[in-house]
């Protein structure tokens, strides 16, 4: 009995834990229409650019100078980019060592396992319905509020839902707005990528208008602001660049970092970009480049134009240029932020139905989600179901609630690709081998030859300079300890912060806890790295992955418990789709069955990390 029980476990574990290879996926299945190849730098690019350059410029801006940052949320933007910075060169190197559509969904599964291939797959299908839908209702408030809410007031009357989750009424015109686009994303890559770019230039058009409109009422005194200017009766601080202390503009960049979502975009067109190993890198970077300096430059201007503390958090612009008798400008930048939106729109409905394409392609989700349409070459059936229930959840609910679902799937997301970066920089894949000295002796020792050991091998005291199948299991091993660690030190922090008196506990713990961080990345950063050419690898593994890491740890905990509760009953519901389903369909495991001596007797030995019991 506890035999078979014992076997069904290991039988389960190996299930979970088997993966691609790295050839594996750059395999076209045989008798499945292809996506169409024609997109170029450009259009990568622009993809990018478009999918974040939205909501953050129009909106964010003003919100985190009024209620975190004050002046400083130009500092706060800086950060929020190193974070995405971070993030978006590990996505880099992982779209030149696997370009094939599908996101942080293929590269966990080529790095960590099936398992937790399909946890992100499914994290990213809610990150991106949730963010279509949110967008659409925000393109649709701003069009209402530009009109003075004519449609509010009428479909309030005739149609209220008075129900506390849902919203004040039905948004048909966010739900026509998201099936049109869908329509149009159907029709074609090449036509709805030309649509992308014209609507990004525009968008580009518009910041430009902003910033050199503003040059021409910028007051310096606007960033200098002293407290005994400020009224009694707002919110302002103590004054100057930094009126809420640095502690306002960490917190800022807490919030600046999600207008930062959305270049990730262009990692899931691998199937449909020209030269995705050289392209999709450098659209990355670029499109990261462009966005940051924009950020900076917007809130820059508008922080010079007009007083931190007097900005309106929802419609920044209209507000100031009202102020300023610019009623022209006014409309002319509106009329620009309502094509950014829609650019922000399709950024952000484009990956969805590619991962469900991938996700379908692998076995994992239903099949007729990989359904090519023979004309149009674009997933359709995939683009118009995932653009039915974004359309729903823009018309009937309230997404206050639901935003920082957005969030919390994102940086799980970034955070399984850096984890993916460490595991396959640190994996045996050369063709040396290495002979361990000393295992012909006896297998027993004392306890000083026992620590001698270790130490040599987890400093690598014998200057081994190629990868190996030990080094691999320390480099695994020494990862998921740093995991762990920054867990528990980013909890203890984020707990402590907004407490009035600090616990020297607490202190001192969160001390010893960094003290280790920085020895297990020294440790990490002497175990030798894989030989393996790539045309992009990150710069200053291990230290770029791990702070990204650390990052994304620190704001998953600052979301608050009922962002935790909602995304673990979406995990639910993609963890009984994946036994029910995705476990007996997988094409992954058909190979390995048909297969049995060509994957299994490797597969733990290229990736120990199956072997660690979490």
């Amino acid at each position: 009995m506890d035999g078979s029980w014992w076997n069904s476990r290991e039988k389960l574990i190996q299930v979970m834990s088997r993966r691609k290879s790295d050839d594996d996926v750059l395999i076209d299945q045989p008798g499945k229409e292809k996506l169409a190849r024609v997109l170029n730098l450009v259009d990568l690019t622009a993809l990018g650019v478009g999918s974040t350059l939205g909501v953050g410029v129009y909106v964010l801006a003003g919100a985190v100078a009024k209620t975190d940052a004050g002046p400083a949320v130009v500092l706060s933007f800086i950060l929020a980019a190193f974070a995405s910075a971070f993030a978006g060169l590990c996505y880099a190197e992982f779209a030149a060592r696997v370009p094939k559509a599908g996101s942080a969904y293929v590269y966990s599964y080529v790095g960590v396992g099936e398992f937790v291939a399909f946890v992100i797959g499914w994290n990213l299908i809610l990150e991106y319905v949730i963010g279509t839908a949110s967008v659409a209702k925000g393109l649709s408030n701003y069009i209402d509020a530009l009109l003075e809410y004519p449609m509010k007031r009428t479909m309030t009357e005739l149609f209220p839902m008075n129900v506390s989750f849902l919203s004040e009424f039905p948004d048909f015109l966010s739900f026509s707005v998201v099936l049109l686009l869908s329509i149009l994303l159907s029709w074609g890559v090449r036509e709805s990528t030309m649509i992308n770019n014209v609507f990004t230039v525009v968008n580009l058009l518009t910041v430009a208008t902003v910033v050199i409109t503003g040059l021409f009422k910028v007051n310096l005194y606007n960033w200098n602001i002293p407290k005994q200017d400020i009224p009694k009766n707002v919110k302002g601080g103590e004054g100057g660049f930094m009126p809420f202390g640095w502690a306002g503009v960490t917190a800022g960049a807490a919030k600046c970092f999600y207008g930062f979502i959305g270049f990730d975009t262009v990692a899931t067109t691998g199937e449909e970009a020209k030269k995705p190993k050289r392209d999709i890198p450098l659209a990355i970077i670029l499109s990261l480049s462009i966005i940051t300096f924009a950020y900076c430059c917007i809130s820059s201007v508008l922080t010079l134009m007009w007083p931190y503390y007097k900005q309106d958090a929802d419609a920044p612009f209209p507000y100031v240029y009202d102020h300023l008798g610019w009623t022209t400008i006014k409309w002319i930048v509106s009329s620009g932020a309502i094509f950014a939106l829609f650019t922000s729109l399709i950024g952000t409905m484009f990956p969805l139905p590619r991962i469900l394409y991938a996700m379908s392609c692998d076995g994992l989700l239903f099949s007729m989600f990989s359904d090519i349409h023979p004309k149009y070459q674009t997933p359709l059936l995939a683009t118009l179901l995932s653009g039915l229930l974004a359309g729903i959840m823009s018309a009937i609910f309230n997404l206050e609630q639901l935003i920082d679902m957005m969030s919390i799937g994102t940086l799980l997301a970034y955070s399984i690709v850096c984890i993916c970066v460490l595991v396959l920089r640190y994996r045996n894949d050369s063709d040396v081998e290495f002979v361990i000295k000393g295992n012909d002796e006896s297998e027993t020792s004392s306890f000083t030859e026992t620590i001698v050991k270790t130490v040599v091998k987890y400093f690598n005291l014998s200057n081994i300079k190629y990868a190996n199948e030990e080094t691999e299991s320390v480099a695994t091993i020494i990862t998921m300890l740093f995991i762990c660690t920054s867990a528990l030190f980013c909890f203890i922090t984020v707990q402590q912060e907004g407490v009035a008196s600090n616990s020297d506990v607490a202190a001192y713990t969160s001390a010893i806890l960094a003290i280790v961080l920085l020895f297990l990345l020294l440790l990490l950063a002497r175990q030798p790295q894989s030989t393996k050419e790539l045309s992009f690898k990150v710069p200053l593994v291990p230290l770029i992955p791990c702070m990204s890491i650390l990052l994304n740890v620190y704001l998953m905990m600052k979301l608050d418990i009922h962002t935790w509760i909602r995304f673990g009953i979406w995990l639910m519901i993609g963890l009984f789709i994946y036994v029910l389903y995705g476990m007996k369909h997988s094409v992954e495991g058909r190979k390995q069955m048909e297969e049995p001596k060509k994957r299994p007797s490797s597969a733990a030995a290229v990736h120990p990390i199956s072997t660690i019991k979490l």
